[in-house]
């Protein structure tokens, strides 16, 4: 706890915090990225930090590109006291933030930069570099950037890094990066950030950034049931790293829940099994981690015998899918009408049965509005139809992005009913498994909310010849656990998961081998393996 006028610096700064908050909607702050660090957790990560690095922090010249009120400064004073902070800036794009920071703490030693962090550190006025970062970057997701700016940081990155940065990257990532950068050498550095990298393809560049140009010396991930911020529902985690080349035999300090002083799994993992890792939220391997791969490349997977897909985005689901009824009531031609399946929260039933049309033999009938004829043709031939569309108009829906790119834009993607399902997003921790396999018997699509299964190859072969092993397939997707589909899956704050479709492909598949050997050997799972790494980005090494 901080003593003295800083405490009472820190109480105010928590109002103001507060205040600030609550002047902007939620939407805005989503926007902008700007969720506060609570000050314990700020304290905890400044306190490990002074930990590892010991005397090496003497004096300490404290950044932080993303200073907000000074939830970090604050923390940096609390532990390392203020005779020891030489110098300390904070950059702030928000002007009501930055003035709250200068206000608060320009008597405590913190210089505050107003603009943009990312063309202030590649400019004339970049700050003295800093030996100590501790800071919380905006969670601005890529489709928050736009194009422009997201070229312009790339480029910027890899002037500065080496780093090729996938375009679905949120801005956090420039920020580690660029920040690191500017660093001094043989600086320490704490960052809370989305785990969302940890797993993602778009992630792959910076998991190999941290195996390879710093000494990534802790990665404490927070439970995602246990949120950090409660107005944003993003599972965290906490980096901790050196700027320098890791030792040959180094190793990761990884943990897992609980806080950073007292986590509930810990586990040390050498650098080069983090290479090789397409994945690191398995890391710790621990009960009280519940994500867990089902493969390790070698065996057959389920990608080997599906060909798996997301369902339809229709650009509106409130327009485009009507209750068979009342599209019927409405005399919208059938030809153009295709049966849907419900949200997954609304589907009770994991076996869907069809009736005479192809419709599930469930309570509610759905169908999706599908037509490639020109408006011209609609409005001659299908009057009841163009006359359902022209109420687009008034509700915004050809405004809508996915709507506006399609032409004739009330066509859908094309999707075949798939005789299998899983759903896309879900929870459930331990045995409970987050997503259901569902075996559909009718003609219905599904949305994007479902994850459509599409037997192929030998697979399909047999389903052919012997159309009765449906039954035995959907067995065999229900023997895959919820280890298996969180392991492969990624999860956000609060505990929900989302699985996409390689990420599916990826769950084994080797009961389906031993069901039936005809099916063969998977295709060559090492080959696979460098071909991916090969396609990689390799940023090059650096610091030390």
């Amino acid at each position: 706890m901080l003593a003295g006028p800083e405490n009472l610096v820190e109480a105010r700064r928590q109002a103001v915090q507060a205040a600030l908050d609550s002047s902007k909607s939620a939407a805005e702050r989503n926007r902008l990225g700007q969720f506060a660090t609570p000050n314990a957790l700020a304290i905890d990560i400044a306190r490990y930090v002074r930990l590892v690095a010991g005397r090496l922090l003497s004096p300490v010249r404290f950044a932080d590109p993303a200073i907000g009120t000074g939830s970090f400064y604050s923390a940096a004073l609390a532990v390392f006291g203020r005779q020891r902070v030489e110098s300390a800036v904070g950059v702030e794009l928000d002007a009501g933030f930055c003035d709250a920071a200068r206000d608060l703490w320009a008597q405590a030693g913190l210089k505050v930069v107003q603009g943009d962090f990312t063309h202030i550190v590649a400019g004339p006025r970049r700050p003295v570099a800093p030996n100590l970062v501790l800071t919380n970057p905006p969670y601005v997701r890529h489709h928050h950037l736009g194009r422009q700016d997201k070229e312009r940081l790339q480029a910027l990155a890899y002037r500065m890094t080496g780093v090729r940065v996938n375009g679905l990257a949120g801005l956090y990532v420039y920020f580690l990066l660029l920040a690191t950068a500017w660093m001094e050498d043989g600086g320490y550095a704490a960052w809370l950030v989305p785990s969302e990298f940890m797993d993602v393809n778009y992630g792959a560049a910076l998991r190999r950034y941290l195996t390879d140009c710093v000494t990534l010396i802790r990665a404490h991930r927070f439970d995602p049931d246990d949120v950090q911020f409660g107005d944003a529902l993003v599972s965290s985690v906490v980096l901790v790293l050196r700027k320098a080349l890791p030792p040959p035999a180094h190793a990761v300090q990884f943990t897992f829940g609980g806080t950073l002083g007292e986590p509930h799994a810990s586990d040390a993992i050498p650098l080069q099994q983090l290479r090789e890792s397409r994945k690191w939220t398995g890391y710790p391997s621990h009960a009280r981690n519940d994500r867990r791969r089902s493969s390790n490349g070698d065996g057959s997977t389920l990608g080997d015998f599906f060909r798996i897909q997301r369902g339809i985005a229709t650009g509106s689901n409130k327009f485009f899918v009507l209750d068979r009824c009342d599209a019927e009531r409405r005399r919208i031609p059938k030809r153009y009408l295709r049966p849907i399946l419900p949200s997954p929260r609304f589907l009770t039933t994991t076996v869907i049965d069809a009736d005479k049309d192809g419709y599930p033999l469930i309570e509610r009938q759905l169908c999706v509005v599908d037509c490639d004829l020109p408006e011209a043709v609609v409005q001659t031939r299908h009057p009841a139809l163009w006359e359902y569309l022209q109420t687009a108009e008034a509700l915004g829906i050809k405004r809508g992005y996915l709507v506006g790119k399609r032409s004739p834009w009330y066509k859908q993607e094309r999707r075949d009913p798939a005789p299998f399902l899983c759903t896309y997003m879900g929870r459930g921790s331990d045995q409970k498994r987050p997503f259901r396999f569902i075996w559909n018997r009718s003609q219905a699509i599904g949305t994007n909310l479902y994850l459509m299964l599409y037997p192929k190859a030998g697979l399909a072969r047999l389903l052919l010849s012997h159309p009765d092993r449906a039954a035995d397939v959907f067995a065999l997707l229900g023997q895959v656990t919820g280890h298996e589909l969180r392991g492969e899956g990624r999860v956000y704050g609060g505990g929900l998961n989302k699985i996409e479709p390689g990420e599916l492909a990826r769950i084994s598949a080797v009961a389906f081998v031993e069901r039936w050997p005809e099916l063969g050997s998977a295709v060559p799972r090492q080959g696979e393996l460098f071909g991916e790494r090969g396609r990689e980005s390799s940023p090059q090494r650096r610091a030390g």
